[in-house]
């Protein structure tokens, strides 16, 4: 028998994203629309949350000054990985 050790991912809700960035939720909302931000996956009818380790990838790019088309790259390889989850 075989257990798992991987710890559960965390969400983070807009409000907490825009708390933990200083960003607007507005500028967020944009980042996404311009492809600057991962999508946030549904939780259910009314609530939607971006995993934990998605948003530290996202704040250590931005930390590191990536360009906005490296930033870019990043969120389509992140949002590429939710699918062979």
């Amino acid at each position: 028998m075989t257990t798992s050790t991987t710890q559960p991912r965390k969400m983070y809700r807009i409000g907490t994203q825009s708390e933990q960035t200083g960003l607007a939720v507005s500028t967020l909302y944009a980042h996404i629309a311009s492809g600057l931000w991962p999508k946030m996956i549904s939780l259910g009818p009314r609530a939607r949350a971006l995993p934990s380790d998605e948003f530290d990838a996202m704040m250590a790019a931005r930390t590191a000054g990536r360009s906005e088309d490296e930033i870019r790259e990043l969120v389509l390889t992140l949002t590429a990985a939710r699918q062979s989850a």
